[in-house]
């Protein structure tokens, strides 16, 4: 507190200082004449005591004033990115112009914010509904291909497939920037949620034949079972595209816990690592004919965040791939089955 004081007292007389200069010249130049002329000195001191005074009793008040000022501005300030009004009186027309460039600077940036929300309501109801209705046509799609039973049949379902992927990601990726999300927090069976997303892809295990490897033992974990089905489709997605032959690996570490995904493609080069989860960023192997686009993990790091869980990614180039999803909320509990 009395660190506070004396820098604000240090400012004060910064903002005085022309006037506090100009009293101590006045006072030198008021002492050499009453020196020249050779006034009695009981009189002079009297006068310059009577002249300390009433300045002293007037500084201090003006420096009270300034710091009222200040704490005032400072209340403004900590509310200012939602309401500015009752302004501390100005106490000169300077402070007083300043504070109407401001009240104006704040009502433009209100109604730029303004416009800006309405813009990205209506692009969001856009998306959301075009997102909704080419989920039509892919399943009718879907339908057709399966009434033949052919390679480029299975081809065409693969890539139909990726379609429906970045579908999926452009909706959440959409819901995530949103002012309000459809989490439910609850105990969900990790193995159940598993083996949903595992099914989602067993098309393209068996296309690529890739091996999986599933250790299956029950456990729970209190999380939000759509965002991570989303977030353990991502990481699947990507170890398929990025595994040429060999095998995926799943399971469930208790000791920590995590569950992690284990894969033998390609890896990552170490100086793409610090970075795979930056928006956009597709590094060597997502320029390298895969077409990424540098959401998925960006997308997966983010849900991760809001379910209070962690994720952490290790790789050796021409070996493969491990990520760890660090389950901070994990309970290794068996719940009633009407759960």
């Amino acid at each position: 507190m009395k660190k506070r004081r004396f820098f604000l007292l240090l400012e004060y007389m910064k903002t005085c200082r022309t006037v506090i200069l100009t009293a101590l010249g006045a006072t030198a130049i008021a002492a050499v004449i009453f020196y020249l002329y050779d006034l009695p000195l009981e009189a002079v001191a009297y006068a310059f005591l009577l002249c300390f005074i009433l300045c002293f009793i007037v500084w201090t008040r003006s420096f009270l004033q300034f710091c009222r000022t200040h704490k005032n501005l400072m209340d403004v300030k900590e509310r200012i990115t939602t309401e500015l009004n009752e302004w501390p009186v100005g106490a000169s027309l300077l402070e007083r112009d300043y504070q109407e460039i401001i009240t104006a600077l704040h009502e433009h940036c209100q109604a730029i914010i303004a416009k800006n929300d309405s813009s990205r309501t209506e692009m969001m109801d856009y998306y959301t509904m075009w997102a909704h209705q080419i989920k039509t046509p892919i399943a009718a799609m879907n339908l057709l291909l399966t009434r033949e039973d052919s390679p480029e049949n299975a081809a065409l379902g693969a890539e139909l497939f990726k379609i429906e992927q970045y579908v999926d990601m452009v909706l959440s990726y959409l819901r995530l920037d949103s002012d309000s999300t459809d989490f439910i927090i609850a105990p969900c069976s990790l193995i159940k949620i598993v083996r949903e997303c595992i099914r989602k892809y067993a098309r393209i295990f068996v296309m690529k034949k890739i091996r999986l490897n599933f250790n299956e033992e029950e456990f729970y974990v209190l999380t939000d079972e759509k965002w991570l089905s989303f977030v353990i489709e991502q990481i699947l997605s990507n170890a398929l595209k990025y595994t040429k032959t060999g095998s995926i690996t799943i399971r469930i570490d208790p000791s920590r816990p995590s569950l992690i995904i284990q894969d033998t493609g390609m890896g990552i080069r170490p100086e793409d690592l610090p970075r795979i989860f930056e928006k956009g960023f597709t590094g060597y192997n997502g320029r390298s004919g895969q077409k990424s686009t540098g959401l998925g993990l960006y997308l997966c790091r983010r849900i991760l965040t809001k379910l209070s869980h962690t994720i952490d990614i290790t790789s050796v180039p021409g070996q493969g791939t491990t990520v760890s999803i660090g389950l901070d909320t994990y309970k290794n509990v068996r719940f009633p089955r009407e759960m």
